[in-house]
């Protein structure tokens, strides 16, 4: 299981226990807590997902190139 996963699992978990809360303060901190698990989770996939057309960057010529 990779990390975004457990992430949208967790997020998953915390919108369950929103459902349960007695009050609404509780639940709004259940969906707070779900919310930022979330935003781990595609934070994480954008982190972790194979970057494509990746171009590698040219070096810097040297101010002093060719003067050696």
């Amino acid at each position: 299981m990779n990390p975004s996963e457990k992430f949208r699992r967790f997020a998953a978990e915390c919108e369950a226990m929103s459902k349960f809360a007695n009050s609404p303060e509780s639940k709004a901190n259940w969906d707070g807590i779900a919310a930022r698990w979330i935003l781990c989770a595609e934070l994480a996939d954008d982190r972790y997902s194979p970057k494509v057309n990746m171009i590698p960057r040219r070096r810097r010529r040297s101010r002093y190139y060719g003067l050696n």
